[in-house]
């Protein structure tokens, strides 16, 4: 057996070549720089790589080629302790309390201990390392189950057939290299990127689906570079020698140069045949082969250097607002913290000074002192910024992670998939979203399209759930009349005009057909009238076989006419069994109007009119149907003129438009067909209730601007009311003047906050709108508006879309939602991105911050969980700083009266132990367990999410209304425990307790008014409230008894004996224990009558109606004072009146369509066109297996 010949280059020569890809000096020229030279079947792909597992090491050029292993996650084994402490560290509360822990090791200077601030400091990190840990793994996880799906690889194998030394083996994704031969079968991904070798199908084309990438619904057609050689086996494949030059790695999805070097021997003589590659011969990663039995490519990107993946972005650490929020609020406590540690280091030297001749046991002060007593101070206040707050915050934030992952609410059964959120350091962001970014396909929408309703001969079929009856049909057609005979010519038209391909399966029953449709709306189409009795049957490259109600009958192909763009139409011309040449034409209802007969029924083409609009306002998408006959005579003439021009180097499509239009004339009206692009379940329902919720929806999608308009409609995101603005110019000049255009028409309307206008961009135009010259006044048009709509972007112009937003909305919150690999990086640009676990793969799934299965969970992801996250946090943390001042403050009323001398009122431990334990539970209960009304009354008001409705929203203002709060309290607190036992004597017989028995009061009373206080700031009651707050209380009085006991038998807490007899024999304290918290609180309950009594709002409302067991809907008859609410109210429950739409005077082309619902989805300038693929396809031929 003689081995294959390996290429002439050295493994020197190799390693060459990968210095140029890496970019390395090698002393090439700048062209060459710029390229990567990949040998075929040369050493490097000659060997089966080893699994993951495996121990050999790729060889050394093989290595300088990225692997094919993707990853989402956001650490690593060896990046994670860096970017974790540098994202804790972030927090400045952090910051603080590390500088305080390490203050305190200096002798002579903590008056609390050495450890009372780095344990839990210790301890809050280890909680939030655990927690990152177990996020992440969940992220490795999901990457890993990708990095393992498996393929076919043609590798050197034991199994080779004679002949070879390769076969086809199975491998992980992991495992694929850059030079590798992969064999990928219908249905399947593509794991890295690849140059199309060869296929099953005529011409070695083949169909993929690329909605994973640019989110477009119709199937494109890919091509083998057609000087390569015809070779479908894998021991011809081996024999294949030779380099593959390309770019270097890039984002750019449409744009793809290279060559393909050939090696060949002609009569001994080695000689090399270059052929070019463009992109129509690149399969990506992430898209799908489809209606293709299988494909041969050739890697030559993989990983992270595949162009879905240069798309991507490296998964950003995202903090909530929040976050921030509370951040900006530390710094300024911290400030306060230094002003007063100074304030009182100065007074103490000023007490000391004055104090040295009066008390003689007080030593003279020095100056130099001052320093450590400006330290003493700031450890003594150090918890004015709560040390507790980052520990309540990260297990509060993965309980309510928990509660989401659990909710069946958000459970879809058909896929078995939970709600899953991913990460937990944004619960509360999803609580004040502003603005949702939605892809289209697969997360608005099923990617299912289906025949739903006709219009033929004046009269409306079919019905929105069932679709046309077939029994209706075949009934009329019994009746031989005028009407029987339209409904014969309009689907024979439908089954006939169209480049759908059958393929026939054999089952043990009967034959069964299968359509390969690159254009989804000519597949639906075409499966509707075999349904309905027109069986598209058989094609061969001239002929086209249906059966109508088993009767064959076959058309001869005679020309194909592309749809496209600017045609917004499809041709095809035919001779019919009888012999008459016949144009058919579906299409765009402008277009195919301005070419009918004046012979049409005048009335027939108005009620078609009125039978689209009808279509539209159901989001249907709608084509309109004619045809014609044509004379042999001069469908001779034509045809030559239409092969001059489709042979034309110059112009050739406004040559083939031009011809086209002059047989697409005279032309009957057969009727108009109304395609379901099937949405979600609950989709309309849901952007209805956004909208109502304040929330405005902008739509990116890959697809074409009709395609997204008619979704736009159907999902209820436009209306009929609504004025469309449409800016869709391939120039930056037109581009700016069409902007400003429009803002300086509608500048009135824009102003209002209630507007009815929606704005329709497409990708070019945005690119240009997206330049400095034009960028102000689009983000002004865009962000006036009720809703956006951009088509045609791609992956990175959706993330551009939504950083443009974030940056000219900065104290905005957004959202991005998608369910493809072009959604990811969009999905990282949003402050929020939500993953949809679907059909096209779980790349944004694992990218996201929350996935969900269905978009409609959307809806309770954000009014249930993300309204009750924010309210609760936000609460949280407001009352974790109200408890801390109310205490830590005191310490500061005490230094007036204790000298400034550092010296606690406080015992340590119990200043130690206040957050850690007796203050602990009250914060985890508002965090968990509060809410103002139930999910199902929330889920029925979405106007209960806007910001004026929240019951709770920290900002500067709230922040420091608690703080002045906590801060009466401390004096109310302080001075009414000192002046109740201000003669020293507090006990029957006469003992005084000294500084720790008031410090001891003190504590006592500050534990259970921050107690009560949670139970004012906290809106259900259920068990757990009821335990944190009563249980805080009582775990105080025993931990006081157990303290004040524990020595001399444990050598801790001597200046605590006896105190527990001291406090609780006396009867101020029991007296003191009813009045003083009652004052402290007094001023918080008259705040709170009064804000619902006089300020109520919505939320409060429905509340009230709640607790009282009644149905929130008699709200409007609530007597409230405030006229603006009372507004609000009516507003809600209140039907609106639906405006009267008015036609303008003129509507252009483009209004026309839109109101009338067209859309249609085909691939334009694909490599192959649609009449090129009819004359290739041949149904009878058998395909070859492949091996």
């Amino acid at each position: 057996m003689n081995a294959p010949r390996l290429p002439r280059l050295s493994l020197a020569a190799y390693d060459d070549l990968q210095n140029i890809q890496d970019g390395c000096e090698v002393g090439m020229s700048d062209r060459v720089d710029s390229h990567r030279s990949i040998p075929i079947n040369g050493y490097a792909a000659s060997i089966v790589t080893p699994p993951l597992s495996g121990a050999k090491p790729p060889l050394p050029h093989q290595s300088r080629f990225r692997n094919n292993v993707i990853s989402t996650a956001k650490y690593t084994m060896y990046t994670f302790l860096p970017k974790f402490l540098f994202e804790q560290f972030r927090r400045y509360s952090n910051i603080f309390f590390l500088f305080v822990a390490i203050m305190q090791q200096i002798p002579g200077v903590s008056p609390t201990g050495r450890f009372t601030t780095a344990v839990p400091l210790a301890f809050i990190l280890m909680v939030s390392a655990l927690k990152e840990i177990i996020e992440d793994f969940k992220r490795h996880v999901e990457d890993r189950s990708i990095n393992r799906s498996k393929v076919l690889a043609l590798r050197s194998s034991p199994s080779a057939p004679p002949g070879s030394r390769r076969a086809w083996v199975e491998l992980q994704w992991a495992d694929v290299v850059v030079g590798d031969f992969l064999k990928i079968d219908s249905g399947r991904f593509f794991p890295a990127d690849m140059i199309l070798i060869s296929s099953s199908e005529p011409e070695r084309m083949c169909y993929i689906e690329t909605a994973n990438l640019d989110g477009e619904t119709n199937l494109k057609v890919r091509q083998a570079p057609k000087d390569l050689p015809t070779w479908m086996e894998s021991e011809k494949l081996d024999e294949l020698r030779g380099t593959v030059n390309c770019e270097l790695p890039n984002r750019h999805l449409y744009e793809f140069n290279g060559s393909i070097c050939l090696e060949q021997v002609v009569k001994g003589i080695t000689s090399t045949k270059t052929i070019a590659v463009n992109n129509d011969a690149v399969l990506l990663r992430g898209a799908i082969l489809k209606n293709t039995d299988w494909v041969y490519g050739f890697v030559i990107y993989t990983g992270h250097e595949s162009k879905l993946m240069m798309n991507s972005t490296a998964p950003p650490l995202k903090r909530s607002t929040v976050d921030k929020i509370t951040n900006k609020q530390i710094t300024m406590m911290g400030i306060i913290l230094v002003v007063i540690s100074l304030i009182s280091a100065i007074s103490s030297q000023i007490w000391n000074h004055g104090a040295v001749d009066v008390v003689w046991y007080v030593p003279k002060a020095k100056y130099a002192n001052f320093g450590l007593d400006f330290l003493t101070f700031v450890i003594l206040y150090n918890n004015l910024i709560p040390i507790s707050l980052q520990v309540a915050l990260e297990v509060v934030r993965y309980i309510q992670a928990s509660f989401i992952n659990q909710d069946m609410e958000m459970y879809h059964a058909e896929t078995d998939t939970h709600a899953n959120a991913r990460t937990s350091n944004l619960n509360e962001e999803l609580g004040e979203v502003k603005y949702i970014f939605s892809d289209k396909t697969g997360t608005l929408t099923c990617n299912i399209m289906e025949f739903k309703r006709c219009s033929i001969g004046g009269r409306m079929f079919g019905h929105a759930e069932t679709g046309v009856d077939p029994q209706e049909i075949r009934a009329l057609l019994t009746k031989k009349d005028a009407l029987a005979k339209q409904i014969m010519d309009f689907f024979t038209l439908v089954a006939v005009c169209h480049t759908v391909v059958p393929e026939i399966s054999a089952s043990e029953c009967d034959e069964e057909i299968t359509y390969q449709a690159a254009s989804p709306d000519e597949g639906a189409l075409v499966k509707g009238a075999a349904h309905l009795g027109f069986v598209f049957t058989r094609r061969k490259p001239a002929e086209c076989a249906i059966e109508i109600f088993g009767e064959p009958r076959i058309y001869q192909i005679l020309n194909v006419i592309d749809f496209t763009s600017a045609r917004k139409r499809m041709s095809i011309v035919v001779r019919a069994p009888d012999g008459r040449i016949l144009i058919m034409c579906k299409g765009a209802d402008t277009m195919i109007y301005e070419r009918l007969s004046a012979n049409n029924d005048p009335h027939l083409t108005a009620t078609v009119l009125e039978h689209l609009e009808v279509f539209a306002s159901d989001g249907l998408r709608t084509l309109c149907l004619a045809a014609a006959e044509v004379s042999p005579a001069f469908y001779e003439e034509w045809r030559v003129q239409f092969e001059e021009a489709s042979s034309a180097i110059h112009q050739r499509e406004e040559r083939v438009a031009e011809v086209a239009n002059r047989i697409e004339q005279n032309l009957m009206l057969y009727g108009a067909s109304a395609i379901e692009d099937r949405l979600q379940d609950g989709v309309p329902d849901t952007i209805a209730d956004l909208l109502r919720a304040n929330i405005k929806v902008w739509v990116l999608t890959g697809d074409k601007q009709e395609t997204a308009i008619n979704i736009g409609y159907s999902t209820r995101l436009l209306s009929a009311e609504m004025e469309l603005v449409v800016v869709n110019e391939a120039t930056l000049d037109n581009t700016r003047a069409c902007v400003s255009k429009h803002l300086n028409e509608r500048r009135a309307q824009l102003a209002a906050p209630e507007n009815q206008l929606g704005l329709i961009i497409d990708g070019k135009s945005l690119k240009h709108a997206l330049d400095a010259s034009v960028l102000l006044e689009f983000v002004e048009l865009a962000l006036a508006v009720k809703c956006v709509i951009c088509c045609r972007v791609s992956p990175m112009q959706k993330a551009e879309i939504v950083q443009m937003v974030r940056t000219q909305r900065p104290h905005t919150v957004t959202l991005a939602i998608g369910d493809g690999a072009n959604d990811v990086a969009m999905i990282q640009a949003a402050h929020v991105g939500v993953g949809i676990s679907g059909m096209e793969g779980l790349q944004a799934a694992c990218s996201s911050d929350y996935s969900i299965a269905q978009f409609r969970f959307l809806r309770r992801l954000l009014f249930v969980h993300g309204a009750w996250n924010h309210n609760r946090l936000c609460k949280l943390i407001l009352y974790s700083f109200h408890k801390n001042v109310c205490l830590y403050v005191i310490e500061m009323w005490f230094a007036i009266y204790s000298g400034w001398s550092g010296q606690t009122l406080f015992e340590r431990w119990t200043i130690a132990m206040y957050n850690v334990i007796f203050t602990a539970l009250p914060p985890l209960a508002i965090g968990l367990f509060d809410r103002t009304c139930s999910a199902e009354t929330r889920m029925a008001f979405p106007e209960l999410y806007r910001p004026d409705q929240s019951e709770v929203s920290l900002n500067r203002k709230t922040f420091w209304v608690w703080i002045i709060d906590s801060v009466y309290h401390s004096l109310v607190l302080y001075f009414m425990t000192m002046f109740l036992i201000d003669q020293d004597v507090a006990w029957s017989h006469g003992r005084d307790g000294g500084y720790l028995v008031m410090g001891n009061i003190c504590y006592t009373y500050v534990v259970v008014t921050v107690s009560l206080k949670a139970g004012l700031t906290i809106n259900a009651w259920s068990w757990p409230v009821h335990a944190a707050i009563w249980g805080s209380i009582l775990l105080w009085f025993l931990s006081l008894v157990t303290y004040a006991n524990v020595w001399p038998y444990l050598p801790v807490g001597a200046e605590m004996a006896g105190i527990d007899r001291m406090v609780l024999s006396s009867g101020l304290f029991w007296f003191g224990l009813i009045l003083i918290p009652i004052t402290a609180l007094l001023l918080d309950l008259v705040f709170e009558i009064v804000r619902r009594t006089l300020f109520k709002t919505l939320a409060m409302s429905i509340r009230e109606s709640e607790i009282e067991n009644e149905e929130p809907i008699p709200l409007p008859n609530a007597k409230l004072r405030l006229n603006e609410t009372a507004r609000l109210i009516r507003s809600v429950f209140r039907p609106l009146p639906r405006p009267t739409p008015t036609e303008p005077p003129e509507c252009s082309r483009q209004d026309v369509e839109m109101k009338h619902g067209y859309a249609f989805s085909a691939e334009e300038h694909g490599v192959v066109s649609q009449g090129e693929i009819v004359r290739h396809a041949d149904s009878t031929r058998q395909k070859p297996k492949g091996q």
